[in-house]
C-alpha cells in the first residue's frame, strides 16, 4: 500500500476543480461567458474572477503573503458584488490569467509553509487563526461548491455537462436517453405533487 502525502492530496484535488471551473468557458460567446442565469446573477466568467480573490485572499494576507494584484473585492470604493462579475472593459483573457496568477500565488505559498503554518483570516474576526490544512480544505470546498454552479451553468447554456473533456462523469446515454430520463422524472414530480394535493 502506498502511503499519500496530505498536502499532495489537498493540492491534487484543488487543481481538478480549479481545471474544471475554467474548462466551463471553453467555447462559449463573450455573451454566453458572463450572462447572469439565475435570479441572484450567477454567471461563468464571474465564479472565475470570484474564485481568484478567494485564492488571492486565504492564501496570501492569511499568511503574510502579499499578492500584488488589485481586486475589485479589496476596494472599499467598489459596488456589491463586483467580484461575481466582469465588466465589459474586463477580457475573459484578464479575468483567467488573474485566475492562474492565483493559483501560481496560492501554489507557492502551500510549496512554501507546513500543512500546521499559522495564519489569519481577517474577515473570520476572532475565530479567524487557522492552519494552511484548514485553508486548502476550505479552498478546496469553496472551488468545488463554485464548480458545482458552473456545471449547472454551462448545462442551462448549451446542455455542455460533465467535470472534464476527457470524462464527463455522467451516468446515462446520448440526448435521446436523457431526455426520456427527464420524462420520467417530471412525471413522477407530478405523480407526487398529486398525491401531497390529495392528503
Amino acid at each position: 500500500m502506498t502511503i499519500s502525502d496530505p498536502k499532495n492530496d489537498l493540492r491534487r484535488y484543488l487543481t481538478a476543480a480549479r481545471e474544471a471551473v475554467v474548462w466551463k468557458l471553453e467555447g462559449l460567446s463573450e455573451y454566453d461567458a458572463r450572462r447572469p442565469l439565475t435570479p441572484t446573477g450567477t454567471n461563468l466568467l464571474g465564479l472565475v474572477k470570484h474564485l481568484a480573490g478567494v485564492e488571492f485572499g486565504y492564501f496570501g494576507p492569511t499568511f503574510g503573503r502579499p499578492h500584488g494584484e488589485s481586486l475589485s473585492v479589496e476596494d472599499e470604493a467598489a459596488e456589491a458584488n463586483s467580484d461575481m462579475w466582469a465588466t465589459a472593459d474586463e477580457s475573459r483573457e484578464d479575468v483567467i490569467g488573474l485566475y492562474r496568477r492565483a493559483w501560481a500565488h496560492a501554489d507557492a505559498t502551500i510549496e512554501a509553509l507546513p500543512l500546521d503554518a499559522t495564519g489569519h483570516v481577517e474577515w473570520w474576526g476572532e475565530t479567524g487563526d487557522v492552519t494552511l490544512h484548514q485553508v486548502m480544505l476550505h479552498v478546496t470546498a469553496e472551488t468545488n461548491r463554485h464548480a458545482g454552479h458552473a456545471d449547472i451553468v454551462r448545462e442551462l447554456l448549451d446542455g455542455k455537462a460533465g467535470m472534464r473533456e476527457s470524462d464527463s462523469n455522467l451516468d446515462g446515454g446520448d440526448e435521446a436517453w436523457y431526455q426520456e430520463y427527464w420524462n420520467k422524472l417530471e412525471a413522477s414530480a407530478k405523480e407526487a405533487q398529486g398525491r401531497a394535493e390529495q392528503e
